[in-house]
C-alpha cells in the first residue's frame, strides 16, 4: 500500500477500500500545490503553458513531465513515408552516445566531438558553437542536459555534470558561468555525510528536472558495498546552493528509519534514482523512481525492508517533503531497480477522470498510482516468497504483485525457452546448468550456486523506456527479455609481489575476473572484452572508467595509483603474467561473518557465444497499454537482428537494445534501433508505417520539434551496430569506427543539408 507522509499525526485513511498510512500535516502532504508560489513560479507560467501543450522539446523528454510525447501533428499517419533527411551533423569521432537534443528558440544542443556540447541550428544543422569538457572521462551527462531561463530571458543557462561537479553555461555563447558555486562548479559528492574524496561515483548520466529555480537532481552510486547515499537533491539555479535533500537512506527520527540497521545511512548506499524523475508543475509535485539498495545481490548487513530503495517517491518539489510512497520490491537482493522515467497521464476510472502515475520497471510490472493519494488503482497482492538459504541473508516474506495491469515482460525461463538459433552443443550446456540451478520464480534468491534471475537484473524496462499520452492513458514500454544467471561468491585478496603484470593479474582476478571471466574476454555486449583494450582506450581512460564506473560496471575508488597502474601493466601485456604468477587468496566462506562478508555475484547476462541472448525471441518488444482499463492493446518485437533477418527471421526484435520512443499527436511512435533502422509505428496497431536506414546504431532518445512551421524529428544514430561484438570462430569483433551523426528528419519541404 502506499504511504503519505506528515510530521505532526499519524492516521490511516480509508480510500474505496484501500487502506492508506499518513504521516504528517494533511493540508500539506494532499495539497502541496496549494501553497503559495514563490515569485519566480508566477514569471514562469509561460514556460509551463508550452511543457501543458507538449509542442516544444526544451527538456529531457521532451517537457517537464518527461513523457516522451510531442503534440505536433504535421507528419501523421498519412505522410509519414514521405520523411527524408533535413540535415546531418556528425559527431565529429569515435565515441557512442546516446544523448536526447534540447531545442530552445530555433537552437539545438548536443554533445559530440569529444564529449563538447555544441549548439547548432536546429533548422539546419549549423554548427553555432562548441564547448569542449574532457574527452578522456566517462563520467558525464550524457543522455541529456537541463535548461533554464529567467522571467525576462535575459538569463539562460545549459546545467550538466562533469566528474561529480555541476556546471553552467551560458547557453547562448556556450561560456561557463561562473558565479555559479565557487568559480563555476558545485561539488555534488558534499553533503551526503560522508567524505567527499571517499565518493568515486556520485552524478547520474541523466539530466534532472527544473522547477521554478531549482534543478532537482537524482544520482548514480556505484554498485559496490560502501557505495554513497542516493540523496534526492535540489540546488539552487542562481548559486548552486543546496536548497533540500530527501534522504532515501534515512537518518535517525525520519520515517523508514526502522527498516534499516542502526545509522545505515552512514556506511550503506544506493536506493537511489539513477534514471530520470517526472514533474507534475501544477501540483508542485516530483516522482522519483528509485533504484535497489546496494550491495545489489546480497543484504545480510541491511536486513530490514530498506525504505526507500525500490519506491516510486511523491516528493514536494519546493521543499523535498514526502508526499507519499510505494515500494515495488522488499528488501532487494535482485537489483530490480524502478530505472525508468514514470509516465504521467489522465484516466477515466471508475466513472471519473483520474490524474495518474504510472510506473514500469526492471521486474516486468506496471504499476499506477492516483497521482495526488498514491492510492493503486487496482489491487496489489503481497504474495509469499521464497525465504533465502544464504547465512546471514533475511529476504522480506512477502513481495508486491499488481493484479492489473499484465506484465509486459516475461517472467520466467526454463529450458523449454531456450532459443532456437543455439548451437548443439552450447545448449546441451545450457540444459545441464539449468537443470541443477535454483529456478523458482521471479524472487528466486541468489545463493552458492546457479539461480536463473528472469525478467533479469538488466531485462524489463530501462532508461527512456517508456512512452506516454499524457490525455489518455495509453502508454507504450519498450522490454529486453534478458535472464541472468547469478552466483554469490565470497570476494577475494589480491596477492602481492612479483613484477607490475604479475600484480595487476592478481589484482584482475580479485576485482575484475568475475565479470569479465579470468580469460579477460567478458560477456559481451553488455560486459565487454579487455582482451587488446590497451589498443582501445588510452591509460587516462582506462583509470576513469575503473574509479568511476561505466555502465553496469561499479566504480573500484579502493584501488591506489600503483594498484592500477600495475592493472594497467597487466592488461597490456598479460603474456608478462603467466599463470605460476602469484595467485589471488580467496576467503574461506565458513570462517565469515555473514554481515560483513562481501559476497558478490556476476551480472550473470546469459549471452550466448553468437551474442544473442539464450531464451528465445522476441528479444525486444514495445508494449501498448490501456490505463483506462489495465489491459494490454498490442505487443510486437521492436527491431531485427540483421544477420537473422537475411535468412528471413523478422520477428526477434532487436538485441541488447537502450532505445527510447517517442509517441505523438499525429498518431505515430517514433524510435531507433541498434540494427541501424529508424522507425515510425502506428500508434493505435503497432505497424511500422516507415523506416529509414543510417549508418550506425541508435541509443537513446529521438526529439520532435518545429521550426518556422516545420516539424522536425531528430535521432542520435551513434553506437555499435554489429551483433558480432566479440571474437567468435567466423565472425571477428568489429573494429569498425562508430561513424557517429545527429540527423534529422523532416516532410519534403527543403534541400537536405549535410555538415
Amino acid at each position: 500500500m502506499a504511504a503519505l507522509s506528515s510530521k505532526r499525526r499519524d492516521i490511516r485513511l480509508s480510500l474505496n477500500g484501500w487502506v492508506l498510512r499518513l504521516v504528517g500535516c494533511v493540508s500539506i502532504a494532499l495539497f502541496p500545490w496549494a501553497l503559495s508560489p514563490c515569485a519566480s513560479a508566477q514569471t514562469q507560467a509561460g514556460k509551463a503553458g508550452d511543457a501543458e501543450t507538449h509542442t516544444t522539446w526544451r527538456s529531457y523528454g521532451g517537457s517537464p513531465d518527461g513523457s516522451q510525447y510531442s503534440a505536433l501533428q504535421q507528419i501523421d499517419r498519412s505522410n509519414v513515408k514521405k520523411l527524408q533527411i533535413a540535415w546531418t551533423y556528425r559527431t565529429g569521432d569515435d565515441r557512442r552516445y546516446a544523448f536526447n537534443p534540447l531545442v530552445i528558440d530555433g537552437t539545438m544542443y548536443v554533445l559530440a566531438k569529444n564529449n563538447a556540447i555544441v549548439a547548432l541550428d536546429a533548422a539546419t544543422g549549423k554548427e553555432i558553437w562548441t564547448h569542449p569538457t574532457d574527452p578522456n572521462t566517462t563520467l558525464i551527462t550524457n543522455r541529456g542536459i537541463d535548461y533554464w531561463e529567467n522571467a525576462d530571458r535575459s538569463d539562460r543557462r545549459l546545467i550538466f555534470a562533469l566528474r561529480n561537479e555541476l556546471q553552467e553555461l551560458d547557453a547562448r555563447t556556450g561560456q561557463p558561468i561562473r558565479q555559479f558555486g565557487t568559480n563555476g562548479i558545485v561539488d555534488l559528492r558534499a553533503g551526503l555525510g560522508r567524505e567527499p574524496k571517499s565518493l568515486s561515483l556520485v552524478q547520474s548520466y541523466n539530466p534532472g528536472r527544473i522547477f521554478e529555480d531549482l534543478l532537482i537532481l537524482g544520482s548514480a552510486t556505484n554498485e559496490e558495498y560502501n557505495s554513497g547515499p542516493g540523496d534526492i537533491r535540489a540546488y539552487d539555479v542562481h548559486t548552486g546552493r543546496l536548497a533540500w535533500s530527501f534522504h532515501t537512506i534515512p537518518h535517525a527520527g525520519e520515517p523508514g528509519y526502522d527498516t534499516w540497521p542502526k545509522d545505515a545511512w552512514k556506511s550503506m548506499g544506493g536506493a537511489n534514482d539513477w534514471s530520470s524523475m517526472a514533474l507534475d508543475v501544477k501540483r508542485g509535485i516530483v516522482y522519483v523512481p528509485t533504484a535497489s539498495p546496494k550491495y545489489n545481490f546480497y543484504g545480510a548487513n541491511r536486513p530490514g525492508k530498506n525504505l526507500y530503495g525500490d519506491c516510486l517517491l511523491a516528493l514536494n518539489a519546493r521543499t523535498g517533503k514526502l508526499i507519499w510512497y510505494y515500494q515495488m520490491v522488499h528488501h532487494d537482493i535482485w537489483d530490480y531497480d524502478n530505472d525508468s522515467t514514470p509516465m504521467l497521464t489522465t484516466v477515466l476510472h471508475n466513472g471519473k477522470k483520474v490524474d495518474v502515475v504510472a510506473q514500469a520497471a526492471k521486474v516486468g510490472f506496471l504499476w499506477a498510482f492516483n497521482r495526488e493519494t498514491g492510492e493503486p488503482l487496482w489491487p496489489i497482492e503481497e504474495r509469499p516468497v521464497l525465504k533465502s538459504e544464504m547465512p546471514g541473508e533475511e529476504t522480506w516474506p512477502t513481495q508486491p504483485f499488481p493484479s492489473k495491469p499484465p506484465p509486459f515482460a516475461r517472467q520466467s525461463f526454463t529450458v523449454k525457452d531456450l532459443s532456437p538459433f543455439l548451437e548443439p552443443a552450447e545448449r546441451d550446456q545450457l540444459v545441464s546448468e539449468m537443470q541443477s540451478a535454483h529456478n523458482e520464480g521471479l524472487f528466486t534468491p541468489p545463493g552458492l550456486s546457479n539461480t536463473v534471475e528472469m525478467p533479469g537484473n538488466n531485462g524489463g524496462a530501462n532508461w527512456g523506456g517508456t512512452a506516454v499520452n499524457p490525455s489518455n492513458g495509453n502508454l507504450y514500454v519498450v522490454s529486453k527479455d534478458l535472464p541472468a544467471m547469478l552466483k554469490l561468491e565470497l570476494a577475494s585478496n589480491a596477492a602481492r609481489g612479483g613484477s607490475p603484470e604479475e600484480q595487476g593479474r592478481s589484482i584482475f582476478g580479485a576485482n575484475c575476473s568475475l565479470c569479465h571471466g579470468t580469460n579477460r574476454e567478458g560477456n559481451p555486449p553488455a560486459i565487454p572484452s579487455l582482451v587488446n583494450v590497451g589498443t582501445k582506450l588510452s591509460d587516462d581512460q582506462v583509470e576513469s572508467i575503473v574509479q568511476h564506473g561505466q555502465g553496469p560496471m561499479p566504480s573500484f575508488s579502493g584501488l591506489s595509483t600503483a594498484d592500477i597502474s600495475s592493472l594497467l601493466a597487466y592488461l597490456k601485456h598479460p603474456e608478462l603474467a603467466p599463470v605460476s604468477a602469484p595467485a589471488e587468496t580467496a576467503a574461506a566462506p565458513a570462517a565469515a561473518d555473514p554481515t560483513s562478508a562481501h559476497y558478490r555475484s556476476s551480472f550473470g547476462f546469459m549471452f550466448a557465444r553468437s551474442g544473442l541472448p539464450v531464451i528465445a525471441p522476441p528479444w525486444t518488444t514495445l508494449t501498448a497499454y490501456d490505463l483506462n482499463a489495465g489491459t494490454i492493446r498490442w505487443q510486437v518485437p521492436l527491431g531485427v537482428v540483421p544477420e537473422l533477418a537475411a535468412k528471413g527471421f523478422n520477428a526477434t526484435g532487436s538485441q541488447f537494445p537502450k532505445v527510447s520512443p517517442v509517441v505523438t499527436a499525429g498518431g505515430l511512435i517514433f524510435t531507433g534501433t541498434r540494427d541501424r533502422k529508424v522507425r515510425a509505428i502506428d500508434s493505435d496497431t503497432g505497424k511500422v508505417l516507415w523506416e529509414g536506414e543510417v549508418d550506425a546504431a541508435l541509443e537513446g532518445m529521438p526529439a520532435i520539434y518545429e521550426v518556422q512551421g516545420r516539424e522536425y524529428v531528430v535521432f542520435c544514430a551513434a553506437a555499435q551496430a554489429t551483433t558480432y561484438t566479440h571474437n567468435v570462430p567466423g565472425h571477428p569483433a568489429s573494429e569498425t569506427p562508430i561513424p557517429g551523426a545527429y540527423i534529422a528528419f523532416a516532410l519534403p519541404d527543403a534541400k537536405v543539408t549535410r555538415n
